[in-house]
């Protein structure tokens, strides 16, 4: 057996070549991250026999790397940094270096610490990127309907009311679009308003909408500022081009996920996105021995405070690890109380132990995360009622 140790970093690699026995065959060397790099590492590595290749799983630099590998049919394995981590602590000196560390990285391959890459880890990295994307996406959405409100509450705050509180509709951006402010509105003929409206809202709102909408301008405290309505109308065009990136995204998810075919899609309240984002954060369940881990994995393990005989009475989550995954859990969880009997009822258990509804969420995300650990491991259904 022959083994390579990769050591990833953005710009530039460093490589090392490893017999079974621990013997050095090709010394530490460096190569690009681009083509005319990978090609390099290939020249070295062509003539052993099916080697094992090892890197460390840090962020997304290593992507290019595995897929340029996988594609050439090179087995590669996937160490967690934490286990490298613990092997350059053991040493006396704890140095670390690019050369070094490849070192580090090939010992882990000889003691087996490494999980290997498959089609589906690959499938799991593009799932990722996409999920990690769309959240990025979202919040940025988020942003923009918050200074779209901040404008509205210039030239037209009493609009908030009209639309009972959600100014982000359909049938309110179309009339923003059209009409940016309260003078707009006064200004606009009955009919045409009133077509805008309905045809915009399935009929919901027809011209007696229309009359009302149009007396709420003119009673308006608005002040007339041309420049905050440009601002409106960019924003609305910028709400829209962000729905469609987000609407392609989710076709992309959903169909990375209908290849993949999760269990995780079974369990209640759980669709696409946020079972694209679960399953992707985890990678690969076998790393994990116990839920406990993948509890501590998604930062929502307790955080214990005792010193002599004080013992703090109050936990708090360590928010470690991933914070993506944390996320989704913590939505999954709130769903699943109004979809899911069994967790309903143990919600309400916690409630009706004096616990606030953060701290009940919290134990639910406990329980959903061994029902998760359970249906992944076994690859079965959610299957509680």
């Amino acid at each position: 057996m022959v083994y390579i140790g990769i050591d990833i970093a953005k710009l530039k690699h460093f490589a090392s070549v490893v017999s079974s026995d621990g013997k050095v065959i090709v010394k530490p060397f460096s190569f690009e991250n681009s083509h005319q790099g990978f090609m390099k590492l290939l020249e070295e590595i062509e003539n052993f026999q099916d080697p094992l290749i090892g890197l460390e799983s840090t962020g997304h630099y290593a992507e290019n790397l595995i897929q340029f590998l996988y594609e050439r049919n090179y087995r590669i394995a996937v160490i967690n940094p934490i286990q490298t981590d613990s092997l350059r602590d053991s040493n006396i000196r704890k140095t670390k270096t690019d050369k070094i560390d490849t070192m580090l990285i090939v010992q882990c391959l000889m003691l087996k610490k490494y999980s290997l890459v498959s089609s589906k880890n690959i499938d799991m990295i593009k799932l990722r990127r996409l999920s990690r994307f769309r959240l990025e996406m979202i919040q940025q959405q988020t942003r923009l309907k918050t200074q779209l409100t901040a404008c509205l509450d210039i030239v037209f705050p009493e609009l908030a009311c009209f639309f009972k509180g959600n100014l982000h509709l359909k049938v309110s951006y179309a009339l923003l679009e059209k009409y940016s402010s309260a003078k707009a509105i006064r200004s606009a003929r009955i009919d045409g308003l009133t077509n805008l409206l309905y045809n915009n809202s399935h009929g919901r709102y027809n011209q007696e909408k229309a009359l009302q909408l149009k007396k709420l301008a003119k009673e308006s405290v608005a002040l007339d500022n041309p420049a905050i309505e440009l601002q409106i109308q960019c924003l609305i065009k910028q709400l829209h081009l962000y729905q469609k990136q987000i609407n392609d995204i989710d076709i992309s998810i959903m169909t990375l996920m209908e290849i993949i075919n999760s269990p995780i899609l079974t369990i209640p309240g759980v669709g696409y996105t946020l079972g694209a984002m679960i399953i992707s954060e985890i990678d690969n369940i076998k790393k994990f021995s116990n839920p406990s881990k993948l509890l501590a994995f998604a930062g929502l393990d307790p955080v214990v405070k005792q010193s002599g005989n004080f013992q703090s009475e109050s936990l708090k989550i360590s928010k470690r690890g991933s914070t993506y995954l944390r996320y989704a859990i913590y939505r999954v969880a709130f769903l699943i109380i109004y979809n899911n009997e069994t967790f309903h009822n143990y919600y309400l258990d916690k409630r009706s132990q004096g616990k606030n509804h953060r701290v009940a969420l919290g134990h639910v995300c406990n329980k959903l995360v061994r029902i998760i650990f359970k249906i992944l491991t076994d690859d079965i259904p959610f299957n509680l009622s």
